[in-house]
Parts: C-alpha cells; structure tokens; sequence
C-alpha cells in the first residue's frame, strides 16, 4: 500500500472550497500511484466541514476510511498549529475528526492557538494517532518542549517539502528525534496541488483500512520509504504553481476551470 501521510484537499486555507479542484487532485494522486493518503487538512481552513462532507458524499465508508470510486482510500486527519509554534498531524475516524475540529473552533486564529500539551489532552480522548509534521521547520519549536510532553505523539512526518530543501539535514534531525522518542517516522509530501504527489511515499507491507491497524504497521516498522528523485524538482513546482494559481483568483480568474479544462482537454 503506498500512502501519502501529510495531503490537503484544498489549494489554500483562506480560499473556498471547490469540489471540482478536490475531485481534480483525487484524480492526480490516484494516477501518481497513490493507494491511500491522509487528509491533514489545516484545522482552521475555510470550510473544513464542508470539505469533509463533500468527500463522505462521494466514497464508500471502508473501514475507517472513505474509498473513491477511482479506489483511492482515504483517511480522514487534520493539521493543528500549537501556541509553542509547530503543526500537530491527527489521523483518525471521520466522526472524531470532525468532532475534534468543532472542539477546536474558539482556537482557530493566532493568538488563541491550544498549546501542546492542552491540545494533546483533547487528542487524548479520542480514537487517533497524533504526530508531529514537519518537526524542524521554522519557525517550530516542537522538539523544543520537556520530553514527557514529546513521548505523547505517536509518530514524526519526515516532509516530503523539507527533504526537497535539505534532504540531509531533514533526515538526520527527523531520525534523531524517532529514535529518542522510540517513535515511528513517516513521510507525506504536504502538497496541496497535485505535482507534488510522489515526492515522497511510504509503502507498506500489508493493505490497512482502519486506524489500529494502520499504527500497528507503522510500530512494527513494515514500511519504507520511498523518495522520488525528482523530488527537489516536483516541489519546486508546486511552490510556483500554488503561487501563480492564488495570483489568479485574486486577479478574480477561475483557477479551478484553468486547471481541469487542461486535465481533459
């Protein structure tokens, strides 16, 4: 199963929700080999709620799961900021992880950000695995807190964006940090357009459909992790085109038509 632990279904927090250019990237993953991804959405994204409905409207509920007719299972998550500065990944059921995000609704602008440890006790009653994403990307300070807090998370995301940057740098402060923690270390691309898609991948042994048995591949360590040569490239152009693509609904273009009427024309 080769899965993609770090995605977003949306071009940028702040813009609407667009069910076409969500259908769009389902699509890409599915065609750049993708079994399954994580949803990691941005907790405090524009229509997070909606984002989630829309999905559930249009797959079939397997396992924990939300598997698309094109066979791309997903698995519902959410990405937290934390007062301390970091991004805080939760992958879960769709019901908790929607649930968590109404919790969450009071502390969803700067300023008012949950820190670490208050937000991990929320995490804390619900069914989901929580990691770190991204752990030494400034300006996060999340392997900065005392370690009985840090031996909390479940997992580290080691980013498909930071390896593209400083693939040596990345990987040796990430490992680092698993190893101390005796955590498992995954990767995800954190794209939110579809050439970044395959950056980087982890692939597992055994096809999973459910949360338990997704973290109890990642503890018995039956995976690798794949990163693509092209990677410096393909996160480059992301950076460019997610860029270019917000340039043009501000200038009151339609991003979303530009993009698919290329994808079929």
């Amino acid at each position: 199963m080769r899965l993609d632990f770090h995605t977003h279904g949306k071009l940028a927090k702040k813009l609407p929700f667009s069910t076409a250019y969500t259908d769009w990237l389902f699509g890409e993953a599915r065609r750049a080999g993708l079994d399954a991804l994580c949803l990691t959405e941005h907790f405090n994204t524009l229509q997070f709620t909606d984002v989630y409905g829309y999905i559930a409207s249009v797959s079939r509920r397997t396992g924990d799961t939300l598997e698309l007719e094109n066979g791309l299972k997903i698995f519902p998550g959410m990405e937290t900021d934390v007062a301390e500065g970091g991004h805080i990944l939760s992958i879960g059921p769709l019901e908790a992880i929607l649930e968590l995000n109404r919790r969450l609704e009071p502390n969803k602008e700067k300023g008012c950000f949950l820190s670490f440890a208050r937000l991990m006790d929320l995490f804390e009653e619900y069914p989901v695995v929580v990691g770190c994403g991204h752990p030494f990307r400034a300006p996060g300070h999340v392997p900065e807190l005392p370690e009985e807090q840090l031996r909390r998370l479940k997992f580290l995301d080691l980013n498909g964006k930071d390896l593209a940057l400083d693939q040596a740098r990345t990987e040796r402060l990430t490992y680092a940090l698993g190893r101390r923690l005796d955590i498992p270390v995954v990767s995800g691309s954190d794209t939110h357009q579809a050439v970044q898609y395959g950056c980087v991948t982890t692939v597992f042994e055994r096809e999973c459909n459910t949360i338990p048995a997704l973290y109890e591949e990642m503890r018995e360590g039956r995976y690798a992790i794949r990163l693509a040569d092209t990677a410096p490239f393909q996160v480059r152009t992301a950076c460019l085109l997610k860029r270019s693509l917000k340039e043009i609904h501000a200038l009151g273009g339609d991003y979303v038509a530009i993009l698919t009427r290329e994808a079929t024309a």
